[in-house]
């Protein structure tokens, strides 16, 4: 077995990349990870309506509040609200909010469909 059995990220000492929802900071994208990513994200504009065909996410909101939209139905969010979004769910958060995401399998960007 070459693949560690385990695996440290420091989320705020990763570099940001441009993201549907804002900015975020992935960890645990290696290759040989299949399991799921963790991501910080700063949601700073609303985000695009959007749906994954394989990935479940699970939100936690960190800081802010606002909603998600999910199927048509208004979630509301404020810190400690945490949210599943399974395969298929059309979805995209509105407002200013600071959130941990957790992709599974790891977020692909092959699996990210706009409406």
């Amino acid at each position: 077995m070459n693949e560690p059995r385990v695996a440290v990220a420091q989320l705020d000492e990763i570099s940001p990349v441009s993201c549907p929802c804002g900015q975020s900071r992935r960890a645990f994208m290696e290759p040989w990870n299949t399991v799921a990513s963790v991501h910080l994200t700063d949601i700073s504009k609303d985000s695009v309506l959007h749906f994954h065909a394989k990935m479940t996410e699970v939100y936690v909101v960190l800081e802010g509040e606002g909603y998600l939209e999910a199927d048509g139905q208004r979630i509301p969010l404020k810190p400690l609200t945490t949210v599943m979004i399974r395969p298929g769910c059309v979805h995209r958060a509105v407002g200013k909010l600071r959130i941990i995401n957790i992709p599974m399998p790891p977020f692909d960007p092959a699996d990210e469909f706009e409406v």
